[in-house]
């Protein structure tokens, strides 16, 4: 079984100066000496290593979050391409066990369509990893209109991924409790999945994929918490006269890929798999922050009650049904 990891994020040394710029020279995710900012940085034998502990054979590799999508546009297309060369050199490097999303630069839409061209077409990349909103710019929004349009003619994939929510979602849904809780309520607690969940719902209801019919996204965290409320969201929203092409349980199951990011639940799987389809389900680990060495990754697959052509499936057949083609 050939399990590929698609939410797995690596830093280039670019993308810290640039944050740390914003920060007014503070330290920033990825930039210290910690274990976590080494396994980030490290992209040879040490990930290698861990990657075999898992048991994941390939890593679909992407900038960690916030990437690209908050910074000004002038640092933001540099610091892309930038990180984008580095990549296909990592791949290169390791053809057998990197493959990569490209980070593009959505603060200029123009630069961002082209950068994805670019790395699709001549980096040979699978695709493109966005980190849900671009500064208070939703992803709906018709600017990016012409990104979804690339991403949709060369059938490369977009891995909605969470971030911050914005200071006044923070300030006033996730805060009071102290700091070390308010940061966790605001982000890997919940506040990262409703804020991804409502973003690629914005996607939907904003008409992107009637649009787009065939731009594929995918979103980790078995779902970002929508599809365990998808049915009340097809009935809320009918009711108000909104007109789609087709049904929003159509676009999930046509147009909307899910991973696990590391959560190894066989209830979550079951579920995701009730509601968009088994075939709609791909893998993740999120390297480095969730721990599934041990073999952990590959152990949750092999024992999940679930076909072997569905296990085949999720490990990566999925995955490569979806980009073989940019192979």
């Amino acid at each position: 079984m050939r399990i590929v990891g698609l939410e797995e994020h690596f830093v280039v040394p670019e993308l810290v100066d640039a944050w740390r710029r914003l920060a007014g020279g503070g330290e920033v995710h990825g930039g210290g000496d910690d274990p976590l900012s080494r396994r980030l940085r490290d992209v040879g034998e040490e990930r290698i290593a861990a990657m075999d502990d898992q048991g994941v054979d390939v890593q679909v590799l992407s900038l960690t979050s916030p990437g690209v999508q908050n910074l000004a546009a002038a640092d933001a297309v540099p610091v892309a391409r930038e990180a984008n060369d580095a990549l296909a050199e990592i791949v290169a490097a390791h053809p057998d066990r990197f493959q990569a999303f490209a980070a593009v630069p959505t603060p200029d839409p123009a630069a961002a369509a082209e950068e994805l061209e670019r790395a699709v077409s001549t980096l040979r990349f699978r695709g493109a990893l966005l980190n849900g909103r671009t500064g208070d710019v939703n992803a709906d929004d018709r600017r990016f209109d012409d990104l979804y349009g690339v991403a949709e003619r060369l059938g490369a994939p977009l891995y909605l991924h969470p971030q911050t929510p914005t200071a006044p979602v923070r300030e006033q849904y996730y805060s009071g409790f102290g700091d070390e809780v308010d940061g966790a309520f605001a982000n890997h607690g919940i506040g990262w999945h409703y804020e991804t969940g409502v973003q690629l719902l914005r996607m939907v209801v904003g008409g992107v994929f009637d649009r787009h019919p065939g731009l594929q996204v995918v979103v980790g965290h078995w779902g970002e918490v929508v599809l365990f409320f998808l049915e009340r969201f097809e009935a809320g929203i009918g009711r108000t006269g909104l007109h789609l092409e087709r049904s929003i349980e159509e676009v999930f199951r046509q147009n909307v890929g899910v991973t696990g990011s590391g959560m190894l639940s066989e209830r979550y799987l079951r579920w995701t798999a009730e509601v968009i389809g088994v075939d709609r389900i791909l893998y993740s680990t999120d390297y480095p922050y969730v721990p599934t060495g041990d073999g952990r990754a590959r152990a949750f697959l092999e024992s999940a009650a679930v076909s072997e052509e569905d296990r085949a499936s999720i490990a990566s057949g999925a995955w490569e049904r979806l980009t073989g083609h940019l192979a």
